[in-house]
């Protein structure tokens, strides 16, 4: 049966860690045989604007490893975060994947799903939720990239910092605004409500569905889920990659 993979908060480029940039080529590599549709909730780049001619250098690798994920005919839904909200149209146009600026709703197998990056999920936000619409705006945007692309993108990871600060990724205030959220769209009638942007893993049962967050790479030991028509289930993405096709560690929820 068909799988459904989900994957978020990479954060490739924070701290110029190329073992997480490596480790995340060879995951979409062993992904490739595994599902038949991947899901990146957000935040796959710790910075991203896309120039008319030039990308980022340092994620070149991570681009060429999900090019190859669509030839091989994987499906890949791309929700922009509050990272990597500077995408334009090098992803739809030279890979197929069209970035989503909002929210995601799918149904698979059957089951309803509700998927979201996660920022701008907390009460309270109005300022971050003006300076998010001001800097996904496309006319402000079409400004910005009248700059030299060695200016936009120091910028751009500048910005990126200060969104860090300002998510305060892993705060139990977030964690539980998070879970909120997901229980409120359940109760709205979803089977599952899928978040990423707290970095902290969770899959668990919720009213009348369940609530499912990967949590982010900068942990030690990243994860992923998946979704096989009859359970969610939460992986190790290393112990996956090592042990893809025999039994590896794994919580599961039957939906």
């Amino acid at each position: 049966m068909e799988r459904i993979c989900f994957v978020g908060d990479v954060h490739l480029g924070y701290a110029t860690d190329p073992e997480r940039a490596g480790l995340f080529c060879r995951f979409l590599r062993a992904v490739a045989d595994f599902c038949a549709h991947v899901v990146i909730l957000g935040d796959l780049f710790d910075f991203w604007f896309d120039y008319r001619t030039v990308i980022p250098r340092a994620f070149w690798q991570a681009v060429a490893a999900l090019g190859e994920l669509r030839q091989r005919g994987i499906t890949v839904d791309y929700l922009m975060g509050n990272h990597d909200f500077g995408h334009w149209r090098f992803f739809r146009d030279e890979l197929g994947i069209e970035p989503h600026r909002g929210d995601l709703e799918r149904q698979w197998h059957g089951k309803r799903f509700y998927i979201a990056h996660g920022d701008g999920k907390m009460k309270g936000e109005w300022g971050y939720l003006a300076l998010r619409w001001l800097l996904r705006n496309r006319a402000a945007q079409g400004l910005y990239r009248l700059l030299h692309p060695d200016v936009g993108i120091g910028i751009a990871r500048w910005a990126s910092h200060l969104s860090r600060r300002h998510a305060s990724g892993g705060s139990q205030r977030l964690v539980e605004s998070l879970e909120s959220f997901a229980l409120q769209k359940l109760r709205q009638g979803f089977d599952a409500v899928v978040l990423g942007h707290s970095h902290v893993p969770v899959l668990k049962a919720l009213d009348r569905g369940w609530y499912l967050n990967p949590g982010g790479w900068l942990d030690p030991e990243p994860r992923f889920a998946y979704f096989d028509g009859h359970q969610l289930r939460l992986m190790r993405v290393r112990e996956f990659i090592d042990a893809i096709g025999r039994n590896s560690s794994s919580s599961a929820i039957s939906l």
